[in-house]
């Protein structure tokens, strides 16, 4: 069969520049580089383990899950660029759970209820040629102070599952917050700004409209 001319060459999208894999299954990632006009060649989420090590920091363990993303995902997409990221909530030095379930959620609730805390987004990308950028990006985000009913609606509404911290600032929670010190969108799952910072540094340019 005769090979198809208009089909990108491995390494290359139909853009005419390297293709862009974002290494997260995460929807709230995809929807923030869409709003600003990026969208992805392919994702290609990272199976990691992200169990915290024994007194690992906070801001060690979004470095080293996003790092260990990218390693996990880089050798099935050579010549790509290639982002991953991961976003971690704390209470000083401890790492709050994503919640997969009611107990866990009304337990972080309860534990950032009138509290400030930190929302860290370890993000680091590649270029075509091994070259890569990380960088550290913390949001400081206060809570007010939680009643219990509002403990409960929120714990029905579900948007709890799979957050890390067992919230959602993008949703209802936006109610639980009055104040926030740094990157919004740092908080919802990407720094964007600071990502497609690291992306240009190293070459990476949004294909030109058609």
């Amino acid at each position: 069969m005769a090979a198809d001319p208009a089909a990108p060459s491995p390494g290359e999208s139909r853009a005419g520049t390297a293709p862009l894999i974002l290494a997260s299954a995460s929807p709230r990632r995809l929807d923030l580089l869409r709003q600003v006009g990026i969208a992805p060649d392919r994702i290609d989420p990272a199976e990691v383990d992200e169990t915290p090590r024994p007194r690992e920091k906070p801001a060690d363990y979004a470095k080293r899950i996003a790092r260990a993303k990218l390693a996990a995902v880089a050798p099935r997409h050579p010549g790509a660029y290639l982002l991953a990221a991961d976003t971690v909530v704390a209470c000083g030095r401890r790492i709050l759970p994503k919640a997969e379930d009611a107990a866990t959620a009304r337990a972080c609730l309860l534990h950032l209820s009138g509290r400030r805390h930190r929302v860290l987004g370890g993000v680091i990308v590649q270029a075509p040629d091994g070259r890569q950028a990380a960088r550290l990006v913390v949001t400081v985000v206060g809570f007010k102070r939680l009643q219990p009913d509002e403990i409960a609606a929120y714990l029905e509404s579900g948007e709890w599952h799979g957050k890390a911290g067992g919230y959602a600032i993008q949703g209802r929670a936006a109610a639980f917050v009055p104040r926030i010190n740094g990157s919004y969108a740092n908080v919802v799952g990407l720094p964007v700004v600071e990502t497609l910072g690291l992306l240009r540094g190293l070459g990476w340019r949004p294909p030109a409209p058609a």
